[in-house]
């Protein structure tokens, strides 16, 4: 599984980084960025699962 963040629909919302710590951060605008490469490893799916759920402008994408 793969997660990425449409930087044309985050608008900051910080819920990503708050519910997928280890795989979202924000940048010096607030919006979110991933971590790493974006592969997200098992132990890590249900954090990445849960960003895109929270995401009210469906900008975290999770990839299956």
């Amino acid at each position: 599984m793969k997660i990425s963040i449409d930087p044309q629909r985050c608008q900051g919302q910080g819920r990503c980084w708050d519910t997928a710590p280890d795989l979202v951060d924000a940048d010096d605008d607030g919006r979110g960025v991933i971590r790493g490469p974006g592969e997200v490893p098992p132990e890590l799916v249900d954090q990445a699962e849960t960003a895109e759920r929270v995401c009210p402008e469906r900008a975290v994408i999770l990839s299956r």
